[in-house]
């Protein structure tokens, strides 16, 4: 028995370790190198989602974020199919971590919230979907992204305790990231300073604050 358990560990530890270099991929890294960009350098600097749609379109974006989600899914249904419940949650956390702070680009990665959806959608579909419901109605009524994820970081730790209560430790360690993450938009908010989303702003107003959005959400 002390044999199984022992050899159980490692396979978490090997399953993490694969879950966190599948976070390591940065789909917005690689499109901006083919284009001759280098995505930490430019807009805001981060890899993420809005960043990429800022920087290189529409089309990069929406790859971008894709990809950030299903590498989540992908980590967490390894895990569940190979050490049930503790391997998809297990797994769900080091493929986040792997994405925040990828080491092969020098721990420089995005701020979580599509691969953190994309985990806990595999981990467990009504809490990411609950979570995701909460996300856009704070976004359509605020018009800020960087709002809805940070009261969506919340209430999926929240969520845990009444839909995956032993996933409810790993989604408070995901929570917490992100908001650290997000600190700067939290003191944006605070002082009213935080930009709305340009889907929101009429073009004048998107002309005028562009500068404004290189610091504002990147997922």
């Amino acid at each position: 028995m002390g044999t199984i358990e022992l050899y159980d560990v490692f396979l978490l530890g090997a399953l993490g370790l694969v879950a966190y270099f599948i976070g390591n991929i940065s789909p917005s890294t690689i499109m901006a190198k083919r284009q001759g960009l280098d995505i930490k350098k430019e807009g805001s600097g981060n890899a993420g989602t809005t960043n990429a749609l800022r920087v290189m379109g529409k089309k990069a974006g929406a790859i971008t974020c894709i990809v950030d989600i299903l590498k989540g899914v992908v980590a967490a249904l390894i895990g569940l199919l190979v050490l049930g419940n503790i391997g998809s949650y297990f797994c769900a956390l080091c493929v986040f971590l792997g994405h925040v702070w990828p080491i092969v680009y020098r721990f420089q990665g995005g701020k979580g919230v599509a691969t953190a959806f994309g985990a806990v959608l595999g981990v467990n579909p009504l809490l990411a979907l609950i979570s995701l419901a909460i996300v856009a109605i704070v976004v359509f009524t605020s018009k800020r992204m960087s709002l809805g994820s940070i009261v969506g970081a919340v209430a999926f730790a929240v969520l845990a305790v009444f839909l995956e209560p032993g996933f409810f430790a790993f989604a408070c360690v995901m929570s917490i990231i992100i908001l650290v993450k997000h600190r700067a938009n939290i003191v944006r908010l605070i002082h009213g300073e935080e930009p709305a989303m340009g889907i929101f702003k009429k073009k004048d107003e998107t002309e005028t604050t562009e500068t404004e959005e290189g610091e504002t959400e990147d997922e």
